[in-house]
């Protein structure tokens, strides 16, 4: 069990070991509130299915039904022998949820839109001096069960029961894969921008309808340019007889070096600087100056996971060729425009949206940004793959006004950096340009840890590089080169002692191939980096790497991540990410020398140095400088079984060692946790809220006195809740290491929010159908311009 002593947790949170010896004085400057060093914890933590060190001092919050629950008095052996699972947000007593947006909403003043599929990031942009109005911005990232059968991904025993389109939507979609469906698909992703406010008598956000401008920007949203194509997709302009299914004039654009060197000098679909929506869209950030950055993450297209574009390219940049069968080849969307970190501006209807490919190209996660008048634009990014990098943008040009909307401009022109960490917690910023050496990390040195321990390492400890005709025995330019432990002795040397300008033509190309760019150059392959937040006062970057099993992407640095259970012992450390922050050596972020450290590993709380949490995912901080943070565990773990109508339970053995991803199952649904960095109650993980059943919690955003939540696909790849209930027991670990089960009931799908009463904005109704929603957080007597 991971447990910290007062000193680390200064040290963490405080930035160095000479702060720990200011005490409370150095806490109580982070919070910039001097009461919540004294304040007691003032709302009941929500009970979940395994054991936490906090449920034994503190009562907890235990569900019973939609909307009730029971206090449970702490324990010293906090063990629930059984743990029913509540389709609904479970929140503590003292505070309520509210529905704000849903999937289909009709919000738009044109009646034909619909608010968009699985929701993500969101930002908040205030109209006038208060919180009480302002502009929403959401993401839209991907399309799943049970929206339709045709979904990517969708498991085979549920692709012909029902799906949520007919009724939410009010018509049904092609019975086949055609235009029109994956057009569909493409319409749901993207963002959608909604005016809220919450002058009402509840003193809840809702939706201003009538605002002309809540608009959505899509996957198509541009599709109207196809018509100054030559190359066959001139006739592809729209994908359905609907208003706004007829292609548009809105189309994006892009800045920077590969806008110029390949989007315009290469101009592989023949329309230049002009690019044909966003989509993908994962996490993001919202500047000081009021726009909206918004991450394309995955966008890798595949024959399985139809809906996306192809994401190798040539060594100019463009990429390999269509791959058969994707919504790329379909409407003719070229992959290198695609990837990238997209700019918004919600109130302004009229700026255009643009992709910075100065921020390089690659699966983008969020972005934190650092914007201090007198000096650079410094920005910090994640790529988030298994074997992605840490990633940090600095701007050519100095900032006059954080809040002036000029510093769209600084994104266009700047340097891309990649985190090399080193085994002794201190790292460098290594710079893509084209005099930048060839230095990769070998697959034998990032695979050391794992190989030591199990005489193997997952996937040869695999390195992807740029494939190169002529380079480590290859005859073909553009895609990837696997390096792994087979090969790296005959393969590595010709990658080695070079410049990236042997391998790409131009700036702008090399940003284009940003992830094996940065593998070439020596950045460190980490553990799916998912979100990155600068604390509002440290400027310490905090990183959350949701899981360190290698994949077929690459191999996390086994030095640097936990990347696989090492031992047969049960209570040995497992692999499901961490919270790490970065310490930077220079005072405004901009220098190229780093301090890390790792603060907690993910894993049940018995489980060697196990903080008793899996997977966290986006992080966000509360204006006392309190950290939050979602989970982001794989749906077809949670609670132990598998998707679909079989709902198969899933092994989850304590003494199985590598990859033990099913341990995930322990957790049960997604969650959100508090870590208070003040007070008495410092760097102790309390449970704030779980989420419905097969949902992921996204997007967390502190507006005033409410949290703004996304929840994501609840009730995905399984049946719609017809009243089945799966139970089963789980193994799992005591907070002493040993090992205990559990009797686990779940509902097998979801009807979240349409089980909830109608004056929290669902149906009441049981079996209703699950909607992907945007959620308000609050308590139920607020404390004045504080959420906790």
């Amino acid at each position: 069990m991971s447990t910290f002593s007062r000193r680390q947790l200064l040290i963490f949170f405080g930035g160095s070991a000479g702060a720990a010896v200011l005490g409370d004085k150095l806490l109580t400057g982070l919070s910039g509130v001097a009461e919540a060093t004294t304040t007691p914890l003032n709302f009941t933590p929500v009970r979940l299915p395994h054991p936490l060190p906090i449920y034994q001092t503190q009562r907890s919050f235990l569900p019973t039904g939609i909307g009730q629950g029971q206090n449970i008095a702490p324990s010293t052996t906090p063990n629930l022998p059984s743990y029913n699972v509540i389709d609904d947000v479970v929140v503590p007593p003292e505070y309520e949820r509210y529905v704000i947006v849903s999937w289909g909403d009709r919000v738009f003043p044109n009646p034909d839109e619909y608010f968009g599929y699985n929701c993500d990031y969101t930002g908040f942009i205030p109209l006038g001096r208060t919180n009480d109005e302002g502009f929403l911005w959401v993401n839209h990232e991907y399309v799943s069960f049970p929206i339709s059968g045709f979904a990517p991904g969708t498991p085979t025993d549920v692709q012909a029961l029902t799906t949520t389109f007919p009724t939410v939507i009010g018509r049904s979609l092609p019975l086949t894969r055609t235009l029109e469906l994956e057009g569909e698909f493409l319409y749901n992703l993207g963002g959608s921008i909604i005016r809220i406010s919450r002058r009402n008598s509840s003193r809840r956000y809702a939706v201003v309808r009538g605002d002309l401008r809540n608009r959505r920007i899509h996957g198509l949203s541009g599709l109207g340019i196809n018509r100054q194509r030559t190359d066959g997709y001139q006739n592809v302009t729209s994908w359905g007889s609907l208003s706004y299914q007829q292609g548009d004039q809105n189309y994006l654009i892009g800045t920077g070096p590969a806008a110029t060197q390949v989007f315009e000098a290469v101009n592989a679909d023949g329309l230049g600087n002009k690019i044909i929506g966003t989509a993908y869209n994962c996490s993001g950030g919202t500047s000081p100056w009021g726009t909206i950055l918004s991450g394309e993450e995955n966008f890798q297209g595949s024959s399985g996971f139809f809906v996306g574009v192809t994401e190798t390219v040539q060594p100019n940049g463009t990429q390999t060729g269509y791959i058969t069968g994707t919504t790329g080849q379909t409407f003719g969307l070229v992959g290198e425009k695609y990837g990238w970190m997209v700019e918004i501006d919600p109130v302004n209807p009229n700026f255009r949206p643009r992709k910075h490919t100065a921020l390089g190209r690659f699966r983008h996660e969020n972005i934190a940004i650092r914007a201090e008048a007198g000096r650079r634009l410094v920005a910090y990014m994640g790529d988030d793959r298994r074997g992605g990098h840490t990633w940090k943008f600095v701007s050519d040009g100095v900032i006059t006004s954080p809040t002036s909307k000029a510093n769209s401009n600084l994104w266009e022109q700047g340097t891309l950096y990649a985190a090399r960490y080193n085994p002794d917690g201190t790292g460098q910023w290594v710079p893509l340009r084209l005099n930048t050496p060839t230095n990769p990390i070998s697959p034998s040195i990032i695979s050391s840890v794992e190989f030591a321990a199990r005489g193997l390492a997952q996937n040869n400890g695999r390195l992807p590089l740029p494939r190169r005709n002529g380079v480590a025995g290859q005859t073909v330019d553009g895609g990837v080169f696997n390096c792994d432990r087979t090969n790296e002795s005959t393969a590595l040397p010709d990658y080695q002692n070079r410049t990236l300008a042997n391998f790409y033509p131009n700036q702008g190309a090399l940003l284009c191939d940003a992830f094996l760019a940065a593998n070439l150059a020596g950045g460190t392959p980490t553990a799916r980096p998912e979100d990155l937040e600068v604390h509002p006062v440290t400027r310490e970057v905090f990183i959350s790497y949701t899981d360190g099993a290698p994949g077929s992407d690459g191999y996390p640095d086994s030095r640097i991540f936990q990347v696989a259970k090492l031992s047969a012992a049960v209570d040995a450390t497992q692999q499901s990410g961490g919270l790490y922050k970065i310490m930077e050596d220079s005072a405004d972020g901009t220098g190229l020398t780093f301090r890390w450290r790792r603060f907690v590993q993910g894993g049940e709380a018995g489980a060697d140095d196990g903080a008793g949490f899996a997977s966290v995912d986006n992080l966000v901080f509360d204006n006392q400088s309190n950290i939050w943070g979602v989970t982001d565990m794989s749906t077809g773990t949670h609670n132990g079984f598998d998707v679909g109508a079989a709902g198969t339970p899933i092994s989850i053995n304590h003494t199985d060692t590598g990859n033990i991803s099913n341990f995930t199952g322990v957790f049960g649904n997604n969650w959100l946790f508090f870590i208070p960095t003040s007070g008495t109650n410092a760097g102790k993980l309390f449970p704030f809220a779980q989420g419905p059943v097969r949902c992921e919690m996204t997007g967390p955003t502190f507006v005033g006195e409410t949290l703004i939540i996304s929840v994501q696909h609840p009730g995905e790849d399984s049946p719609i809740n017809d009243g089945t209930i799966l139970s089963r027991n789980i193994e799992m670990l005591a907070l002493d290491g040993t090992l205990f089960n559990q009797t686990r009931t779940v509902p097998r799908g979801s009807s979240w929010p349409g089980n909830i009463p109608t004056t929290d904005g669902g149906q009441n109704q049981p079996q209703g159908f699950p909607r992907p929603s945007v959620i308000g957080i609050q308590r139920r007597n607020p404390i004045s311009g504080r959420f906790v």
